[in-house]
């Protein structure tokens, strides 16, 4: 008994007729010319490995980009939030006054009425103005030169600091009673 070929078999069956086979031949002989061809051109392959190699290293530059945006987001998030702990924290009420305090808030004059006292300390630095949320909020100083070492957008209003008038020449001269001016 003699093998045959699965063509041969194919044929003497009736499956496939010689037209057939002879194209699947040619076929097959193309395959194999493909192939071999494939495997000798290597310079080829080391340019497709080579366009492979930048391809990965940009996406790997891409990623890195983008890792860093996404991280400075994150920052700025969390220097927000200190802000506003800070904010909420120290916050002193204001006390209803009849003294109109006026300031700027984006190009736009604004007036907050509070107490002499506080109107006083505003004056010489000891409080500032800061903005959270629409709303305008009075701190201590220092609460106010450490967030605008953070972020200075929230800081409206923050005079230099004078701690007393004892350094005035006139101090010891007293003005008279019927003075008028």
């Amino acid at each position: 008994m003699a093998a045959k070929s699965l063509q041969e078999q194919l044929l003497g069956v009736g499956l496939v007729d010689k037209k057939k086979v002879k194209k699947l031949k040619a076929e097959s002989l193309q395959h194999k010319q493909k192939v071999k061809k494939g495997k000798a051109d290597a310079t080829d392959q080391d340019a497709r490995l080579e366009e492979l190699k930048r391809q990965k290293e940009e996406k790997v530059e891409k990623d890195r980009a983008l890792n860093l945006e996404r991280q400075k987001i994150v920052e700025q998030k969390a220097i927000q939030g200190q802000i506003r702990q800070m904010i909420e924290q120290n916050r002193i009420r204001k006390e209803n006054g009849d003294i109109a305090y006026h300031f700027t808030d984006n190009k736009k004059v604004k007036q907050l009425y509070i107490s002499q006292s506080m109107h006083d300390d505003l004056s010489r630095g000891r409080l500032a103005i800061v903005k959270l949320d629409l709303q305008y909020e009075l701190l201590p100083e220092p609460v106010a030169v450490k967030i605008n070492e953070r972020d200075s957008s929230y800081v409206l209003v923050c005079n230099n600091r004078v701690e007393s008038i004892d350094d005035d020449p006139y101090a010891d001269f007293q003005i008279p009673d019927d003075l008028m001016w």
